[in-house]
């Protein structure tokens, strides 16, 4: 990777980096497309990082599937555009070795305090460590000039967008609007594939509700209890069970009761048996 970035770097070329860990889907592709309209070589890491994944969680389970991400990667049309894929070794990020058990790990590591305990952090503390750990090192492998990340993940935007501050990265973090499933609106994951074929028809409800709220607040509701009610309110419906749904701040993430000039990040979470789904959408913003 090192020896291509040289080239790359000899040549002039602008390059951008999508981080993934595969089992890739229209959203990715859709992030690939942008990166490859502003970067003349792309970057596709994939890389399923433990660091990541509490103990508990679903590491062993999380879908491989290399040889169709490859194959779905080739099929896409950029004339104009070198395109590379970067599928490092467990032993090749962590030459240490690493444990999904945080006390038994070794080495270094990132954490962003403050904006990475809101939200997603309140169940899973040890998320965003990891994220900000494993891109941080992709960010060293590949040196992009951008790179490329979905709003679906409006948490680890807002998160990463403030390592690279931090840290003095110099590139710069383009965040992609979420793509949507055609018929039902649900959010595009990897996780998705884990889901009954009635649960499939039950999960877009949540998103229904997000709609519901963004119309409220677009007709001059600003209220956050009232934007949060029809949240609620849609997804009991259908029998969602809801972890959390929160208006926050899109500069610290902290929970707010109303939507003022610099605008909100509406988002929850939500279980659909076993699977655990996120959305979100803005509110009076963009990235």
């Amino acid at each position: 990777m090192r020896k291509w970035r040289d080239e790359q770097r000899m040549s002039g070329a602008q390059v951008g980096l999508v981080a993934t860990m595969g089992a890739l889907h229209s959203g990715h592709l859709h992030l690939v497309q942008t990166a490859a309209t502003e970067c003349t070589s792309v970057v596709v890491s994939i890389f399923v990082n433990p660091a990541q994944f509490a103990p508990h969680e679903d590491l062993q389970e999380y879908p491989r599937t290399l040889s169709s991400d490859i194959a779905q990667l080739q099929s896409l049309s950029l004339p104009d555009t070198s395109l590379v894929v970067f599928a490092p070794r467990v032993s090749d990020m962590y030459p240490r070795g690493i444990s999904t058990n945080r006390t038994l790990q070794r080495g270094a590591f990132i954490e962003m305090l403050g904006l990475s305990e809101m939200l997603e952090g309140g169940t899973r503390p040890h998320f965003f460590r990891g994220v900000c750990t494993v891109v941080a090192k992709l960010f060293h492998a590949t040196e992009p000039h951008r790179a490329y990340f979905g709003q679906k993940d409006v948490q680890q935007c807002c998160v990463i967008k403030a390592m690279v501050d931090d840290l003095l990265f110099p590139l710069h973090i383009k965040v992609v609007p979420t793509v949507r499933d055609k018929e039902s609106g649900l959010a595009l994951s990897s996780r998705n594939v884990y889901l009954t074929r009635e649960e499939k028809e039950r999960a877009p409800a949540f998103y229904r509700g997000l709609c519901r709220a963004k119309e409220l607040f677009e007709s001059g509701v600003v209220e956050g209890d009232k934007l949060l009610e029809v949240v609620r309110e849609e997804a009991e419906k259908c029998g969602l069970d809801v972890e959390y749904v929160c208006l926050s701040s899109p500069d610290d993430l902290q929970s707010v009761d109303v939507v003022d000039g610099r605008g909100a990040i509406l988002s929850g979470a939500w279980r659909m048996g076993s699977t655990r789904l996120i959305d979100n959408i803005l509110l009076g913003f963009e990235f």
